[in-house]
């Protein structure tokens, strides 16, 4: 039997950290009520008031495209292209993590916030970077922020693509998008049932 009082403390502490990241990575258990999801995981609440603080983007908004884009997995990938049908070739694109941010485009939010060590697979930092990224669709192409369907798209297809109108031709997108808008506002009415509890049960008020 193992009795953690008699191991090291370095050994502690690293066992300790090991199973908050293994909690941190687990998809939530309930993932259509963003109540359920920020009382399984208050740093994930703490996190995305973080981004709605810093970029404006709503928290409903920013969890919808979320759940969209990754269903909350870590470690999210595109699916595999086969050659010759089934010889594995690559993935549709280097989208990774939450956010299932684009290498590029991660770079660029890298370079432009300065957060050098950053992770694609780590939940504050991808949260941070979909606001900056939905920040910047507000402003690049006049997208209120709490418009989760048009900022969907903006995600999806970037700037460009969107300024293009290359989701108009895409039926399966736009329903996609309105599937965003409406779990936004589903999570939206869920929020203010329970955003005052979430944040007296803040992870700094334990210890005050």
């Amino acid at each position: 039997m193992l009795i953690l009082g008699c191991l090291p403390s370095r050994t502690f502490i690293l066992f300790f950290v090991l199973a908050l990241v293994s909690c941190n990575d687990r998809q939530p258990a309930s993932p259509e009520n963003i109540c359920a999801i920020f009382s399984e995981k208050q740093n994930w609440h703490d996190a995305v008031v973080g981004t709605e603080e810093k970029w404006g983007i709503p928290v409903y908004v920013t969890m919808a495209i979320m759940y969209q884009e990754s269903a909350f997995k870590f470690n999210a990938k595109p699916p595999m292209t086969y050659a010759l049908g089934f010889i594995p070739s690559g993935r549709v694109s280097s989208a990774y993590g939450f956010s299932q941010a684009k290498v590029n485009t991660w770079l660029d939010y890298v370079n432009e916030t300065g957060n050098s060590f950053s992770s694609r697979d780590d939940f504050q930092d991808a949260v941070d970077f979909m606001g900056w990224y939905l920040n910047k669709t507000a402003i690049r192409n006049k997208i209120l922020k709490n418009d989760a369907y048009n900022q969907y798209l903006n995600y999806h297809e970037g700037w460009t693509g969107f300024k293009n109108k290359s989701h108009s031709k895409k039926k399966w997108l736009l329903k996609v998008a309105k599937k965003v808008e409406n779990r936004s506002e589903s999570y939206k009415t869920q929020y203010k049932a329970c955003k005052k509890d979430l944040e007296s049960d803040s992870f700094w008020d334990l210890f005050t």
